[in-house]
């Protein structure tokens, strides 16, 4: 197996949603606001190579959507999806699974792009696979999420024929299409999948929008955005204690400074031990 990080492109979200109740004065220790008030996000995906399948999970929020719409996240960097899949030698017809860990736009975006006027499919030879309780959420969605899942980025995948459903209902599945195993968690949205990837004696936790920064490690920071952030206050505390007991290392999907982490107990609760870049960690 092999594991490759792919950068699909870095943005801005406001800095009080990203963090919920808990004050700016704390939160800001870690991420820094700017002038708007938003703080720097990353969209950090993971392409899983193994014999003739290629997994790329997540594909970040993508560039078909107008210039009024990018304006609210502020787009900085210069990474892509596409460029970042070039780089070390992949197209995006080798893709043979898209694996989401959920729909909303900023994970799944990347999956759909316009041409020619027409929303086609970027993995054209790829499934598209999603926990069916999620599809279910994300197509028929609350009031407070509906924002968050984007018809174009949807709708097109059930049209292609190329969906694909996880069935499970967890919260481990052990048996999957994938060289991986799934943690389900249901606080921030429903059914959100965490891959569990063992890799070179290791084991990585996909951490996706359950920890999205080294910010969001304490448990009671939660993003305004998570729909049950009681169940998430469980969900983390149940992880970290696990991935910490386990040696587990978490991959970060959204903080743009920090890839790969260890942990370690404190006074607090679990924390950073350490952060690496994942190549250099791995080729060590």
């Amino acid at each position: 197996m092999r594991l490759y990080p792919i950068e699909a492109g870095n943005f801005k979200l406001d800095g009080g949603a990203m963090f919920g109740v808990v004050p700016k004065t704390l939160w800001e220790r870690t991420n820094p606001a700017d002038q708007n008030n938003r703080i720097e996000m990353a969209s950090r995906c993971l392409l899983v190579e193994e014999g003739n399948q290629l997994v790329l999970i997540d594909t970040g929020m993508g560039t078909k959507q107008e210039a009024s719409f990018f304006k609210h996240y502020d787009l900085w960097g210069s990474y892509t999806l596409e460029n970042s899949l070039r780089e070390i030698g992949f197209h995006p017809t080798d893709i043979t699974d898209v694996f989401f860990t959920h729909l909303h736009f900023d994970h799944c975006g990347g999956a759909i792009k316009y041409d020619k006027g027409r929303l086609v499919h970027t993995f054209k030879e790829a499934n598209y696979w999603v926990h069916e309780a999620h599809w279910k959420w994300a197509t028929q969605p609350n009031v407070r999420e509906k924002a968050s899942f984007l018809p174009e980025n949807i709708l097109p995948i059930e049209e292609s024929g190329q969906l694909k459903f996880i069935k499970d209902p967890g919260p481990l599945i052990e048996k999957t299409p994938f060289p991986f195993s799934i943690q389900l968690v249901d606080g921030h949205t429903e059914k959100q999948m965490l891959p569990l990837i063992p890799y070179k004696g290791e084991q990585i936790l996909y951490a996706a929008d359950l920890i999205p920064t080294v910010g969001h490690l304490p448990l009671p920071y939660i993003m305004g955005y998570d729909t049950r952030p009681l169940l998430t206050l469980n969900e983390k505390e149940l992880i970290l204690n696990h991935a910490l007991d386990a040696g587990i290392l978490l991959f970060l999907e959204h903080d743009p400074h920090h890839e790969l982490l260890s942990l370690k107990r404190t006074e607090k609760g679990v924390r950073m031990n350490n952060h690496f870049k994942f190549k250099s960690y791995f080729s060590s």
